[in-house]
């Protein structure tokens, strides 16, 4: 299995000015590749020849080939990784059932994050030491922190810079022991907000993540304002800069939080459960407002679903996936009556019948239940 450990990096002046070199060099080998793949592209088009079609050994040989005396002093491994990472992303142009589908895009010096990524790092003395170039003589191992156990083989890893600040995703390759049978099962309803699942509710968002979004709030509207006054002048200045990095620290706690919790759930999931059933949810066709489209970001239901996936791989668990249309909040539990029409609960409750959002009322057998825990016994019924 690959296990992979994000890190704080603590490079000298020296490593800075290499790692921002590196991500500009990923950055300039994206564009000039992409620019290449689109004239290739384009030409196989209008002459209707498919020997003209780009692939990734043409691309990558094309820039190899026409490479200038400065990039000789930079990592090959940048430049091989970026037009690797190019032929996925356009082999996933061809499969409009992608999520995002489209053609790739350009790659901006104005992007809070710039990375890159190479294959031949490694571990030296618990410090990070990345490929040096053939001529550069001053070289340094970068500190790191943040890793918790340090065994496998070390993949292709990824260094990003964001907000002034230097992080790594070091992949290795492990064994990983098979969790012993409990012969238990439960099921997880994923709702805005909260998790619900046989033992109880696990908050997503819970109340101390408030004053972190009323600030992050603040600070959108504070760079709102100065970009409607400045106009493009507005980035350039340094209020502009201290409230950004303010803005993308706050953003940076929120995530740290969230994904803690989501890890702590789904580890508890895989451990205690054999068998988990839940919702497979259309996250897209969801988003109808810009209200619910950010609760529904907020409350990591993608993320939530990866997570699990790969955790129950890990320990030797099964995931029942229910179906999008299958009526996990309409049905009742204890009867099997289904509603339908003016009878079904939305997210605020029944109008017709005057019901709270969280309340189910059976019109066959006359139960009142909780709704997530209505929810919670359909979807466990699917497990066999």
């Amino acid at each position: 299995m690959i296990r992979v450990q994000k890190v704080r990096l603590y490079p000298n002046q020296t490593m800075k000015k290499v790692l921002d070199d590196l991500c500009d060099y990923r950055r300039y080998c994206w564009n000039q590749g992409l620019a290449l793949w689109n004239d290739m592209y384009d030409s196989s088009l209008i002459l209707d020849d498919k020997k003209l079609k780009p692939s990734e050994h043409k691309v990558r040989n094309e820039l190899v080939s026409n490479k200038e005396d400065w990039q000789y002093q930079l990592s090959a491994r940048c430049l091989q990784l970026a037009i690797s990472d190019l032929g996925k992303a356009w082999s996933k142009f061809f499969n409009k059932s992608q999520v995002d589908w489209g053609k790739p895009k350009f790659k901006s010096k104005k992007a809070p994050r710039q990375g890159f990524k190479t294959d031949r790092a490694k571990i030296i003395n618990g410090k990070l030491r990345l490929d040096k170039p053939h001529g550069i003589k001053t070289w340094y191992d970068i500190s790191f922190k943040g890793a918790k156990s340090l065994d496998g083989d070390l993949k292709v890893i990824s260094v990003y810079r964001e907000n002034g600040k230097y992080w790594a995703s070091l992949p290795f390759e492990v064994e990983i022991a098979k969790k012993t049978k409990t012969g238990k099962k439960t099921a997880v309803d994923i709702n805005v907000g909260h998790f619900n699942y046989t033992e109880g509710k696990v908050n997503t968002l819970p109340n101390h993540l408030r004053k972190l979004y009323k600030r992050i709030k603040h600070y959108q509207r504070q760079l709102a304002k100065k970009r409607v006054v400045n106009g493009r002048k507005a980035t350039q200045s340094h209020n502009y800069v201290k409230t950004r990095a303010k803005l993308q620290r706050d953003y940076r706690k929120v995530t740290n939080i969230q994904h803690d919790i989501v890890h702590k759930f789904t580890t508890k999931l895989a451990s205690d459960y054999d068998k988990i059933a839940i919702e497979n949810l259309a996250v897209k066709k969801m988003q109808m407002t810009h209200v619910a489209s950010k609760g529904l970001q907020r409350s990591l239901f993608g993320y939530f679903r990866q997570i699990l996936a790969y955790k129950a791989d890990w320990y030797g668990k099964k995931i029942v996936l229910a179906s999008q249309f299958y009526p996990s909040t309409q049905r009742c539990s204890k009867c099997g009556y289904i509603k339908t029409g003016e009878d079904k609960i939305g997210l605020d409750g029944n109008q017709k019948h005057k019901t709270k959002h969280n309340e189910y009322i059976c019109y066959e057998c006359g139960s009142v239940m909780d709704r997530d825990e209505n929810a919670v016994k359909n979807l466990l019924a699917l497990i066999a």
